[in-house]
C-alpha cells in the first residue's frame, strides 16, 4: 500500500493489492473522516492503525462514494464510526450485498471475515459534514453508478471523486451521458487536486486536460461503436477499437484500463443493438 500526504491533515492511500483503488483520511482534532475503504481487510486495517496513531479521537465517519465492493468491504472494521453514503448506496448494498459477498468469499479466502455493513446516514442531493475545523461537501453525481457521489474538502479544494474520475471512465454499471455530465460538473467545481477512485492523484495543472480527455473518450467510443452497430458489424469487431485511438493510454492501473475499455465497448454495443432492435 502506498501512502501520500496531500495536505497537513489529509492522507491518501493507494492499494497495491487491487486495481490501485484509493482510500482517504482527513484528520481533525475531533476525530478522523475516512473516504472509502479497501476491499481486503488487511490493507484497510493497516490504514486504520495508521489513523489511530494520529487521531486521538479515532474515526468518526466513513464515507462511501458508491456501493461497489472495492470501496465498501472495509466498512465493518470501523465499529465506532458512522457510515455515510447516498440513499441509493444503502439500497444497493441491502439488495445486492449479501449475495455478492457470499460469492466473493467463495472465490477469495482473504474475504472470509468481511461482514456487510450498510450506511447509517444517507442523503439525497447533497450533505455537509462539519468536524473540527473541516467542512466536507458531499454531492450526488450519478454516472459511474446511479448512487455515485463526490466529496469536496473545502478550503484546500481537494476533491475525492470515487470512480467518477478514473484513468479511463468505466460506464458498465452506469450511463455514458450521465458520466459526461458528472465529469463536466467536476470540472466546474475547479478543484485544486483530485483523488481518483483508482490510480494516482491528479494535480491542478493536469486536471482540465485529463477530464476533457475522459469526456472525449466517452464520446469517441459511442461514435465508433454506433458505427459498427449501424453497419451490422459483428461483436468481434470491437477488438479492433484500440484504447489509444480513443484518446486514452493503455498503461495506467498496470494495464487494467484495456480490460475496462473493452468492457465499455461491449456494454455500448449490446445496449445500442437492443435499442436498434426495439426501433
Amino acid at each position: 500500500m502506498r501512502r501520500e500526504r496531500i495536505a497537513d491533515d489529509i492522507y491518501v492511500f493507494i492499494s497495491e493489492r487491487y486495481a490501485q483503488v484509493t482510500m482517504g483520511a482527513i484528520l481533525t482534532e475531533q476525530g478522523a473522516i475516512v473516504i472509502d475503504t479497501f476491499p481486503f481487510p488487511q490493507e484497510t486495517s493497516e490504514v486504520l492503525d495508521f489513523i489511530q496513531h494520529l487521531a486521538t479521537q479515532g474515526v468518526r465517519y466513513v464515507i462511501n462514494t458508491h456501493y461497489h465492493a472495492d470501496h465498501t468491504y472495509g466498512n465493518y472494521l470501523f465499529a465506532d464510526a458512522e457510515i455515510i453514503a447516498h440513499r441509493l448506496t444503502r439500497k444497493a448494498l441491502a439488495r445486492l450485498g449479501p449475495e455478492n459477498l457470499a460469492k466473493a468469499k467463495q472465490e477469495t479466502n482473504e474475504l472470509a471475515d468481511v461482514q456487510l455493513r450498510l450506511p447509517d446516514i444517507t442523503f439525497e442531493s447533497e450533505l455537509y459534514i462539519h468536524l473540527g475545523a473541516r467542512t466536507l461537501h458531499l454531492m450526488h453525481t450519478p454516472g459511474h453508478t446511479e448512487d455515485s457521489i463526490v466529496v469536496m474538502v473545502e478550503g484546500d479544494k481537494i476533491l475525492f471523486t470515487g470512480d467518477i474520475v478514473m484513468p479511463v471512465p468505466y460506464i458498465v454499471w452506469g450511463d455514458r451521458l450521465k458520466s459526461v455530465k458528472a465529469l463536466q460538473f467536476v470540472q466546474d467545481l475547479k478543484p485544486e487536486n483530485i483523488v481518483q477512485g483508482h490510480g494516482d492523484i491528479l494535480l491542478r495543472g493536469e486536471l482540465r486536460q485529463d477530464i476533457e480527455d475522459s469526456i472525449c473518450y466517452l464520446n469517441s467510443i459511442y461514435e465508433r461503436v454506433k458505427k459498427l452497430v449501424d453497419s451490422n458489424a459483428p461483436e468481434s469487431r470491437l477488438a479492433q477499437i484500440d484504447i489509444e485511438t480513443c484518446g486514452k493510454s493503455r498503461i495506467p492501473l498496470d494495464g487494467l484500463v484495456r480490460q475496462l475499455h473493452q468492457a465499455n465497448l461491449l456494454y455500448l454495443y449490446r445496449k445500442l443493438k437492443a435499442e436498434k432492435k426495439r426501433n
